[in-house]
Parts: C-alpha cells; structure tokens; sequence
C-alpha cells in the first residue's frame, strides 16, 4: 500500500532534534509566548524575507486576524478565489464582512488577475489571494490592481511554504501573509499552529496584542482580543523543521519533476513556468473520470486525496452566503485528484503510481 500521507513516517528524520527541543522547553517551565516562539518568529521571519512575523494558534486565525487588525467597516467586501478552502472564507465571514468570489485561471487553479477588477466596488477593502497546492499566485499584476484601488492585499500562504514567484517568495507580496502550519504542510507542526507575517511595525504591535486578549501589557486590554497564541512546544518543533523546509521542498519539486515527465498525457497536470518556484504542497491532476481513476489507484493499493471534492459555493455552510455560479471552479472540484508527494516518498513510490495512472 502507497499511503497519500502517513505523519510518522514524514517527521521521522527529526524525531532526535524534536525530542531535544522538546526536553530542553519542558525543563524551561515556560510554556506559553516564551523563548521558543520569539526564536521562531525571528527565524520565520527571516526566511521569509518579512520585517516580523506573529506566531498565532491555526492558519485560519492567521486569516482572520488579518482581516481584524485592518479595523474595516462592518459592510467591507473582499475579495477572494472561488475554489479555496472553506477556511478562506470563513475567516471573512467571521469578521463580518462579504466575500465576494472570483474564478481561478483554469491552468493553475490561482485567481484569475484578469477576473478581478470586475468584481471590484465601493465596498471592496480588500483581496485575499491563496498560493493553491504551492504555486504563487500572479502577484505583480494582483498588486498592481490593489495599489490602483487603494485595496489590501492578504496572501493565504497555507499551502506555499517556500515558494516564489518572479523570485519573491509567498508572503512578501501582501500587507500580510497568512501561514498554517497544519501537520501536512510543507512546514508542518505536530499539531495546529499558525503565523503572520508582515512589513508593518504597526500592524505587528495590533496583532501581537490581538492574539493575546487584546493585551500589549498583562491585564491591560486595549482592543477586543482572542486568544491565538503559538505555543512553546510547536514552535521549537517548527524551529527544527524550519532548518529543513528548503531540503523538504527540494525533494517534493523531484517527485513532482518524475509525474510531469512521465505521466501520459491523458492526464492534466500542473502547468509549470519559468516564473514560479512551485514547492507542490499538493500534486494534484484532473481527469473528467476522477472517482473512477481514484477508485482504480485505490484497487491497486494506491491511497489519493481531493483537494476539494465540494466547491465553497456548495457547501451547506455557504448557503445564503455565497450566491452566484462558479462553473470554473466547479469543473477544478469536479475533476481534481491530489497523488502522493509526501517527504517520505521515493522515487520508487512515484513510479508506481505512474505505472497505475498510466494503465487506466
């Protein structure tokens, strides 16, 4: 059996640094915003070539925070990709505010720039773009609309630990990159985590009081807070990953580079362009026959995923919410299929998938 993930296996070659991160914050006594979360933050960063970074409890409060720290009026709109994770918008949703969708391009699954300005009203305050599957959105065309009209610019980074576009990496594009650091991420915490990132010493004094009660000083509560704090132990262990993150993408960009390769063209696979750095989060493929294909795969002991099989507008969650047809996206959830890719996998595991796709 090929797993599409197994977590063990994935944080297996860190289990002696993690446990020595572990012992040393243990014995500290300091558990919460202590030593280990500045270290990361400072770490992050850097790496991510930010002024400063804000460790919080998940990637939604990441998002949603984000959105908070702006202070906008209660009727904003934002606008935000048809075909992300629901988290996305939710976080808007929870803000009080309106998301307002617009399509993917069709070929890398990120908002369509040219989609953009037509959804654009007196309302809007705001695009939220999303790095999909680990390819960086368009952002010089993105941020040149949010400059000509005056809007913010959050990237939802969840899935693009690492990658770039045009050489600029995720999370330097935007007024905030928004970050998860969910177990299966290319930077994965060994539970829920999360972070911020921002070149605004402004806005990195609002959020660190933000996640902590709305408290700068203990007992002092200056703005309607929550509590989304990083902790201790999950920082220290994505210190030790951070010193490994560039190795793991590497080595999912190989297994990426052997499915495009080879893989028949029946397939539609990710379009890759010069422009891009993609770090491949998520390998994902279309095929009109998917839960055929995945049945098939599985049959042979192959185990995939649907990164997702219901679009936002779908859900029932959604309903009253997000009015309006996304045929574009419908179509990307109708036909997605995620292989395996995991920092575990061999080259041998790819093959083997490749002989079952290719065989359908």
């Amino acid at each position: 059996m090929i797993e599409y993930e197994n977590l063990g296996k994935l944080n297996q070659p860190f289990f002696d640094e993690y446990r020595d991160k572990f012992e040393k914050i243990l014995a500290s006594g300091w558990y919460i915003l202590g030593n280990a979360v500045a270290a990361f933050e400072k770490e992050y960063a850097d790496y991510t070539a930010s002024k400063h970074c804000i460790g919080v409890a998940s990637g939604l409060d990441a998002l949603s925070l984000s959105l908070r720290c702006l202070d906008l009026p209660a009727d904003s709109e934002v606008i935000v990709p048809s075909n992300t994770y629901i988290a996305t918008i939710l976080s808007i949703v929870q803000n009080g505010f309106v998301p307002v969708l617009v399509e993917p391009d069709i070929r890398t699954y990120n908002i369509d720039p040219e989609k953009i300005e037509e959804k654009i009203t007196p309302r809007t305050r705001a695009i939220m773009v999303v790095h999909l599957y680990g390819k960086c959105c368009g952002m010089d065309r993105i941020s040149a609309i949010a400059q000509q009209h005056g809007l913010y610019v959050i990237e939802d980074c969840a899935q693009s630990q690492g990658a770039k576009f045009k050489g600029k990496l995720a999370g330097s594009f935007g007024h905030f990159g928004a970050h998860s650091f969910y177990p299966t991420k290319n930077l994965g915490a060994l539970g829920d985590a999360g972070a911020i990132t921002t070149d605004s010493a402004g806005f990195d004094e609002r959020l660190r009081a933000l996640r902590n009660y709305g408290s700068k000083v203990k007992y002092i509560n200056d703005y309607v807070g929550v509590n989304s704090r990083l902790d201790e132990m999950q920082a220290g262990l994505l210190s030790v990953k951070l010193a490994h993150l560039d190795k793991i993408n590497s080595h999912k960009r190989e297994l990426a580079s052997i499915y495009s390769a080879s893989l028949k063209e029946d397939f539609i696979k990710p379009v890759v362009d010069e422009d891009y750095f993609d770090v491949y989060h998520i390998y994902n493929i279309r095929h009109p026959k998917r839960d055929d294909l995945r049945a098939y795969l599985l049959n042979k002991g192959i185990k995939t995923e649907i990164h997702y099989p219901v679009a936002p507008n779908k859900q029932k969650a959604m309903q009253g919410i997000l009015e309006g047809s996304y045929p574009i996206s419908e179509e990307i959830h109708a036909t997605t299929l995620s292989l395996p890719i995991s920092y575990y996998h061999s080259q041998d595991d790819v093959l083997q998938v490749i002989e079952a796709l290719n065989s359908f």
